[in-house]
């Protein structure tokens, strides 16, 4: 019997009775029931596990670990294949060793703890020092008291999918510059830390550095695909090279400082006149990017693309009739304003967007065709057609032609229209140039790359766009946060409900002479609540 197995029977319970997930009929009471079955069995135990099982299970769990027994460590918690997985990989594949983990006071069925480790390879020898915390739950039929499977468990930054490595890097490490050549890092800017990894993934092979030893974390993509490589201990220093970005340090700054103020929040800040990505910036308990590669509805800001598709197909101008009633009725489907908003039937389109009016676009649903929303946003704006290459992985939107009462609610950016902020702020750089310039977070030229490309907007409508936003944001629903800003200026608010979500999704976007920015704060209210402040900050500061 290997030791692993030896250890979990002396322990209590064997893990071939467990199962997969170290559920199974026999409590540790009857487990050392030793009256030849003539006994009543001890009671099941329920509820939450007590202070004395919460140390005995960690106990184990630990000591288990220290000694890189995997089998024995993983009979501890909930999901043993899982962990003894990634606990295999820890002494194996990552090469950790003389592990020596320090708990800390619990609070309740949660310990904190320390660990203080050695990674070695190929002769080299590094210290390893972090911290991480598990939680004690009570299985569900095994009634055991168990460690709460997660990977954050033996690092808080993995995730379900990872695994760590130690070895020769992928590729060398780069030292990414923004456009004055200052040097960015993950440390002083938290948000670019995936957005690195993923430069380095694919350029850094490019910038003329030499690979070293190193600690990782191996991700993979949504997709299943391997995704960037992050670094958490260096054994061997390599050389890094130099990449350029577009990105300012300065906008960088602000938008960081800008979303720690809200959570669940993302912002995107770029140059209108290139394309150039400035800022990006997240604020997610998750980690993701949603700043690039978000897909949620974006509300009212959908506007912006849905007037310009009423002026190109000849529907109505800035100053031509766009009503708004209380209420508008699209396929059977009841459409209604936000709360507040006094109806006016006698509106133009300039005073129904700068009061984000929905029924007013509502009414124009039976007069657009299916598809006219799509062909506006692929052919002018450059949306939806995942073509577009701006350096690292995006979400390109989606604007499908979807009928039905769809077709209305895409026009007010619910029903099935999906945007990041990223997204959003290209949307408002097209409609304030009116031309199309695909983002770019690397110049073109570092790996030849050929942008996507739009027709982009005729003379006439930018003009109009831009009196709207500008209108929106000095006198409409974007005056309390853009109003007094100087400079040409421009703007539009958005809410955007999402099912099972208590508050709808809060979005802006705008412009202040050569920058645009978007932002979205999930469940954060209307636009101009939370992600108005977070571009307002932005804009101030970008250049």
């Amino acid at each position: 019997m290997r030791n692993g197995v030896k250890a979990v029977v002396v322990g209590g319970v064997c893990a071939a009775m467990l199962g997969g997930a170290g559920y199974g009929v026999y409590t540790f009471a009857s487990a050392l029931n030793g009256d030849g079955g003539t006994g009543a069995a001890a009671p099941e135990r329920t509820g939450p596990p007590t202070g004395s099982e919460v140390k005995e299970t960690t106990g184990a769990f630990f000591a288990a670990w220290e000694k890189g027994d995997a089998v024995s460590a993983a009979s501890w918690t909930n999901y043993p294949q899982a962990a003894q997985e990634l606990l295999s990989a820890y002494a194996g594949d990552a090469h950790i060793g003389k592990v020596r983990i320090t708990p800390g006071r619990a609070t309740g069925d949660t310990v904190p703890f320390t660990v203080r480790a050695t990674v070695s390879y190929d002769g080299v020898s590094r210290p390893l020092s972090y911290r991480s915390r598990l939680t004690v739950v009570r299985g569900e039929t095994s009634h055991r008291a168990l460690v709460d499977w997660q990977p954050s468990v033996v690092h808080p930054r993995l995730r379900k999918g990872d695994t760590l490595s130690t070895g020769t890097s992928a590729t060398p490490e780069i030292e990414a510059v923004d456009r004055d050549g200052k040097v960015l890092t993950r440390v002083t800017y938290p948000s670019l830390g995936p957005i690195l990894d993923e430069l380095r993934r694919r350029y850094g092979d490019k910038a003329g550095g030499r690979a070293g030893v190193e600690l990782v974390i191996r991700r993979q993509a949504a997709d299943g695909s391997q995704a960037a490589d992050t670094p958490l201990l260096t054994l061997a220093k390599g050389r890094p090279g130099k990449l350029p970005t577009t990105l300012s340090a300065s906008a960088q700054a602000a938008a960081e400082a800008a979303v720690a103020k809200y959570p669940e929040s993302s912002v995107v800040a770029l140059k209108p006149s290139t394309g150039e990505i400035l800022a990006v910036a997240n604020n997610r308990r998750d980690g993701f990017d949603a700043a690039l590669l978000g897909t949620r509805a974006p509300g009212s800001t959908m506007k912006i693309i849905s007037a310009a598709t009423l002026i190109d197909n000849g529907l109505t101008t800035a100053d031509g009739p766009a009503p708004c009633p209380p209420s508008a009725v699209s396929e059977s489907q009841t459409f209604h304003n936000l709360k507040g908003l006094e109806p006016n039937e006698d509106a133009t389109l300039a005073d129904s967007f700068a009061r984000s009016c929905n029924t007013a676009f509502v009414k124009f649903a039976d007069e657009v065709k299916t598809d006219s929303l799509t062909r506006e946003a692929q052919d002018r704006f450059g949306l939806g057609r995942n073509d577009w290459q701006v350096g690292v992985p995006t979400f390109d939107g989606r604007v499908p032609a979807s009928g039905g009462p769809d077709t209305a609610a895409n026009l007010i950016g619910q029903g099935q229209v999906q945007m990041s902020p990223l997204n959003m702020a290209s949307v408002t750089a097209t409609a304030k140039t009116g031309t199309f310039r695909q983002p770019l977070i690397v110049p073109l030229k570092l790996d030849g790359r050929e942008p996507a490309r739009a027709r982009g907007l005729s003379s006439g409508t930018v003009q109009q766009l831009r009196a709207l936003m500008n209108r929106t944001a000095r006198s409409g629903t974007a005056a309390g946060v853009m109003g007094r800003m100087s400079g040409d200026v421009g703007a539009k608010t958005g809410s955007a409900e999402v099912d099972g979500e208590a508050r709808p999704d809060s979005w802006f976007t705008g412009y202040r002479d050569d920058v645009a920015a978007a932002a979205m704060v999930q469940d954060g209210g209307h636009g101009v609540d939370a992600a108005g402040p977070i571009v307002a900050s932005v804009l101030r500061i970008a250049r």
